[in-house]
C-alpha cells in the first residue's frame, strides 16, 4: 500500500492582484451617444407614424348635438302644410294657404311681415324658423293673446284710420301728393300721409322685409277699416329697402279695395301671378324703385284695377 505522506497538495486560486480597467477613448463615447440618439428617433418615428384606425359612424347621435337647420326640413314642411290644411276652422282657402307656403318654402329664414293675425299665423311663423316674423293687427286684446299663448311671438296694434267706403278719396289725395307726403320711397315713420302707417315701433321701419303678406284689416264692410293703408304701406317699405326685392302677397284680391290699391301701389307690372284669391307682386327697391311715381306704366295699371 502507498503511503501519502510524500504527496503535495498543489491548490489553484485566482489571482488577488487588482488590474485597473482599460479607459474608454472620447471617440467611442461620441459613437456611443449617435447611436443611441438614432435609435431614440426611430423609435419614435415608428410608433408616431402608426395610424389609429378610424371609428365607425355613429347611427344614433347624441340628441344634445346641434343641429345646423335654416328652416323646416323638407319633411316637416310638407306635414306642418298637410295638417294645417285638414283644418277648416277659419283658415284661408288650400290653393291660397299653399302658394304663401310654397313661396316660404324658398324665402325662409327670412324678414316676414304680415298684416293681419288669424288662424294661420302660427303656421307662417313655423315656416319661417329661424327668420323674423312679426305680425300687425288692429286688435290689441288678439295680440297679447297670442303673445300669451305663444312665448317669443312679435305682434304689434295699430289704430287704422280709414274706412272702405273712403277708396276713392284716399285715391284721390294720394295722387296729388305722391311726389311729397305719399311719394313712393321714404320713411314712414315721419310721413303724414293718410294711407301710410307711421304709429309702428321705429326699428319695424328699418327692417328689409323679404316677405310681406297683407291680410288685415278685415275690410268686410264699408265702415270697417280697408286694406288701403297696409296695401299702401306694403308698396313703400318694399321700395324704400336700400336694395333687393320683396315678395308681396294681398289676399282677398278678388275684392274691390284689394285689386284696385294692388294695381294703384303695386302695379300691373310687378305682378307675377294671381291664384284663387292671392296675388303675387315682386317690388324691387334701391336703385331699380322709381322716386316720383308708383308705377312705371299707369296705362297696365289702370287695367288692373277694372
Amino acid at each position: 500500500m502507498k503511503s501519502f505522506s510524500n504527496t503535495r497538495l498543489i491548490l489553484l486560486h485566482p489571482s488577488l492582484t487588482k488590474h485597473n480597467p482599460t479607459p474608454i477613448s472620447p471617440n467611442r463615447l461620441c459613437v456611443l451617444a449617435f447611436i443611441s440618439f438614432f435609435a431614440f428617433a426611430f423609435l419614435l418615428t415608428l410608433l408616431s407614424g402608426r395610424e389609429t384606425p378610424p371609428r365607425p359612424p355613429n347611427p344614433f347621435p347624441s340628441p344634445l348635438t346641434p343641429i345646423p337647420s335654416s328652416g323646416p326640413a323638407p319633411y316637416l314642411f310638407d306635414a306642418l302644410i298637410h295638417y294645417a290644411a285638414q283644418s277648416t276652422a277659419g283658415l284661408m282657402p288650400d290653393r291660397d294657404l299653399r302658394s304663401i307656403a310654397q313661396l316660404l318654402r324658398h324665402r325662409a329664414p327670412c324678414n316676414l311681415l304680415i298684416f293681419g293675425l288669424g288662424p294661420e299665423s302660427l303656421l307662417w311663423r313655423a315656416l319661417n324658423h329661424g327668420g323674423r316674423t312679426v305680425f300687425i293687427d288692429e286688435n290689441q286684446y288678439y295680440i297679447a293673446h297670442y303673445e300669451e299663448r305663444n312665448p317669443g311671438l312679435e305682434g304689434y296694434d295699430v289704430a287704422y284710420t280709414t274706412k272702405v267706403s273712403e277708396l276713392k278719396e284716399l285715391l284721390a289725395e294720394v295722387r296729388v301728393l305722391i311726389r311729397s307726403e305719399c311719394r313712393p320711397v321714404q320713411n314712414l315713420l315721419f310721413s303724414d300721409c293718410r294711407l301710410g302707417i307711421n304709429d309702428l315701433p321705429n326699428h319695424i321701419y328699418d327692417v328689409a322685409w323679404d316677405v310681406i303678406v297683407v291680410d288685415g284689416p278685415r275690410g268686410y264692410s264699408p265702415e270697417s277699416p280697408g286694406r288701403m293703408s297696409s296695401i299702401y304701406t306694403a308698396a313703400v317699405l318694399a321700395r324704400s329697402r336700400a336694395e333687393g326685392e320683396t315678395d308681396v302677397l294681398v289676399h282677398d284680391y278678388e275684392r274691390e279695395v284689394e285689386r284696385v290699391c294692388s294695381g294703384e301701389f303695386l302695379c300691373r307690372e310687378n305682378l307675377v301671378g294671381a291664384d284663387g284669391q292671392l296675388a303675387h307682386f315682386l317690388i324691387r327697391g334701391g336703385e331699380a324703385a322709381r322716386k316720383d311715381d308708383f308705377c312705371f306704366n299707369r296705362t297696365a295699371t289702370a287695367a288692373l284695377a277694372l
